[in-house]
């Protein structure tokens, strides 16, 4: 019996777990133990709150307060793209609450870096030092990116109604501004990293650098874009199911 808290990324929600803990259910017929998906400030459950004066820290020591009146207990932690900046966090603040962490396709920026200026302004490949994007930032209409950064193992009925769902949820501004990053603590609860084959906002060898700068165990790959909760579920939870044991 194993319990899973689920951190998503930006510009989203717990929602987008919905596909994985009903996969998890169907797969142990009910039996895996308890799933929270967590709402960042401002997302979700908790939008239309002023979220202004909210860093790093108090998105923490919120989520830490939504999983301690929880009552999980040895937690597998599961995090997606932005979310790699929280995990850190959580395990530093609170390492006792954690079995494992599982990062999924996650963004981990260099100390001293914003998320902004570790992805950059230009094209995947631009600039050895920054992520880039799968598109010109400069040119490229912001209706037609989320379809190419989110949206590119999926069928044009799946994308317009994962799209639908967009443009709802956002995370406080300081966590996009945040550079503060510590990651010299981790390794004390093991790790892993999900990689995204087709991911369309990480490419893969930047996937694999923040692997290591998350200090992971160990990487397992997954055929799908950066959307794998919703689009390859069933996968994404076998994978969770096996890295709890």
């Amino acid at each position: 019996m194993t319990d899973y808290v689920f951190v998503h990324g930006g510009g989203q929600a717990g929602w987008v777990w919905q596909e994985t803990i009903a996969a998890l259910h169907q797969q142990t017929a009910g039996k895996f133990g308890r799933a929270l998906a967590l709402d960042a400030p401002g997302c979700g459950e908790k939008r239309g709150r002023d979220t202004e004066a909210l860093d790093v820290d108090a998105v923490v020591t919120e989520f830490v307060a939504d999983i301690s009146a929880s009552g999980l207990k040895d937690i597998v932690l599961v995090g997606h793209s932005q979310a790699g900046t929280i995990l850190p966090r959580l395990v530093e603040k609170r390492p006792d609450l954690f079995r494992r962490l599982v990062y999924v396709s996650c963004i981990a920026p260099m100390p001293g870096q914003s998320i902004l200026q570790q992805m950059g302004s230009g094209l995947h490949g631009s600039n050895k030092d920054q992520v880039g994007w799968p598109f010109d930032p400069k040119t490229v209409d912001a209706r037609k990116r989320f379809p190419l950064m989110f949206c590119n193992d999926m069928n044009e009925a799946e994308t317009a109604a994962f799209l639908a769902k967009l443009g709802q949820d956002t995370w406080p501004a300081q966590t996009m501004a945040a550079s503060d990053w510590r990651y010299e603590h981790l390794g004390r609860v093991p790790s892993t990293y999900l990689v995204c084959l087709r991911d369309g906002i990480l490419p893969l060898a930047w996937q694999e650098t923040f692997a290591a700068r998350l200090k992971t165990e160990r990487q397992v790959r997954i055929d799908a874009g950066h959307q794998v909760m919703n689009t390859r579920p069933q996968a994404l939870a076998e994978a969770l199911r096996y890295e709890a044991m």
